[in-house]
């Protein structure tokens, strides 16, 4: 074999050792796999291209000048997903903590802009200590340039962050401004102090599982938006997550192959129960209405008070927003609004249309809500909603009350379609409450209170708690047989799919953050 070519070979395969053996064991003990592992499995077989396979770091201080590793700690470069490009980075563990150094970074704002110039998805696999302490501001440098990418792809092509690992520091602030942060159960955390600075400021003591562990994000924070019980189940569900996006904010998803047959699905007339006040799974609905088997859910164990994901609606790519009456009602709060206005600038950023499945009793009230800033916060939904220029359509299963009506998808800000179901109350609030304000006097002078609040509660359930005054003044568009739902919006997504909305010329907006 010709030397030089023997040379390159050699130093080739030193790159994919990584930081050698031992260490790669030690990654399968904890049962993680290794950066390389997690490329060869994320990719369609075959269509990997490394590039900076033979970069090092620069550093002399700390006698680093002997310590040098091919890629310094991080694998970069492009491939496809079923058959799709991606660029992606990972980082390796066995070569110093996959710490961030000056080189690395370079390497991933390498991939990054190449990322932006295509238009494709970039997805990071993160899996380390954070910044190389070694290289000092360099490191931060590096951790700055990667951030300033961040923002500029934000909305131009998705970026999906999978959490591998550690994610400490200035670490975790890249996959916060990514689309979608994934974690691994046990095996990856993100804080951005660890638990022994919080001890030593704060004297809590706590450990990083619970401190940063992929249950506290995905229940409490909601900085995660999926978890998943190990790597191989985490690369699956990326690779699922990313079959429902387009390529970036210039194309639309995918269409999977439909024609339009039957669609009555007679699931859908006995979900709702006939007691206004008795929960049920919105899930249902879901489940009756799309494609089967094609939910997939985002932040699923965070405020779940309100339901967000993706589906197939006719082979169609949508984002769904509902309000769930299993939990608190279906009201909204400060977390819903959150998860439910992020998810919908999203596919308003990339082209997929909005179902907004409501029921909805209204905003949360007390002083945790209040005090907390439900204000601002359900703003962000309102404004979420109204600056949307993809489809949407509305469905009002049972509750549509006060401002929540408003905020939830409503004619009003913009919707495309309006359907309801004919036991829907659109109204200002529920009967009980509002027969006692508007009738007080003649209730409090009536000899039988109940009995006369009973009748002007009837009576104005009569008036409002219905679809149909709202229909009279074209509010909602239709009022619909529950299991004709499907077939309504099918058509109603199908006529909408090339609608387009002139925006008033400015920067940006100014989002109620």
């Amino acid at each position: 074999m010709n030397p030089k070519i023997k040379a390159l070979n050699e130093k080739l395969d030193q790159a994919k050792l990584g930081g050698g053996q031992a260490r790669i064991d030690k990654q399968h003990q904890k049962k993680k796999l290794t950066a390389r592992e997690r490329v060869d499995y994320l990719l369609d077989e075959g269509s990997f291209e490394e590039i900076g396979a033979l970069v090092t770091h620069r550093t002399k201080d700390f006698g680093m000048e002997n310590q040098k590793f091919y890629g310094d700690g991080v694998v970069t470069g492009y491939g496809t997903i079923d058959g799709r490009l991606v660029y992606l980075f990972a980082q390796d563990f066995t070569v110093f903590g996959g710490s961030l150094s000056e080189t690395h970074a370079e390497k991933i704002c390498k991939i990054m802009d190449m990322a932006l110039q295509v238009g494709a998805p970039l997805i990071g696999l993160n899996d380390s200590g954070g910044a190389r302490i070694q290289e000092g501001v360099r490191s931060l440098g590096g951790y700055a340039d990667i951030f300033y990418r961040n923002v500029q792809a934000s909305g131009v092509i998705p970026q999906i962050s999978a959490i591998m690992g550690p994610c400490a520091g200035g670490a975790v602030y890249s996959p916060a401004m990514t689309d979608f942060t994934m974690m691994v159960e046990d095996t990856s955390y993100m804080f951005v102090t660890g638990p022994n600075v919080v001890k030593t400021v704060t004297n809590e003591e706590v450990t990083s599982e619970e401190l940063g562990g992929a249950s506290t994000h995905s229940t409490k924070s909601g900085v995660a938006h999926i978890t998943s019980s190990n790597d191989v189940e985490c690369l699956e569900d990326l690779k699922t997550l990313l079959s429902y996006l387009p390529q970036n904010n210039t194309e639309k998803p995918s269409d999977l192959l439909f024609k339009l047959n039957d669609e009555k699905r007679e699931v859908l007339m006995d979900i709702v129960p006939d007691n206004p006040n008795k929960p049920y799974d919105m899930h249902d609905v879901i489940k009756g209405i799309i494609d089967e088997d094609s939910f997939f859910e985002i932040h699923k164990n965070y405020a779940e008070n309100i339901i967000v994901g993706f589906a197939r609606l006719g082979g169609k790519s949508v984002g769904i927003v509902a309000n769930q009456p299993l939990y608190l009602a279906g009201v909204l709060d400060v977390n819903s609004s959150k998860k439910a206005a992020r998810f919908v600038r999203f596919c308003d950023c990339f082209n997929l249309p909005l179902l907004v499945l409501e029921d909805v009793p209204g905003f949360l009230p007390g002083t945790d809500q209040e005090w907390n800033g439900i204000i601002v916060h359900g703003a962000k939904l309102l404004y979420a909603f109204s600056e949307a220029t993809v489809p949407r359509v509305t469905v009002i299963t049972r509750k549509a009350y006060g401002g929540a009506y408003d905020v939830m998808n409503s004619k009003h800000i913009g919707a495309d379609m309006n359907f309801a179901w004919p036991n829907a109350e659109i109204a200002v609030m529920g009967a009980k409450g509002a027969a006692e304000i508007i009738f007080k006097r003649e209730i409090s002078s009536a000899d039988d209170k109940e009995a006369k609040w009973k009748e002007k509660e009837a009576e104005y359930a009569e008036l409002f708690a219905n679809p149909y005054s709202a229909a009279e003044r074209g509010f909602v568009d239709e009022v619909i047989i529950p299991s004709d739902t499907r077939r309504k919006l099918i058509k109603a997504f199908s006529m909408l799919q090339n609608k387009t909305v002139e925006q008033p010329k400015r920067k940006h907006g100014n989002i109620p953050l």
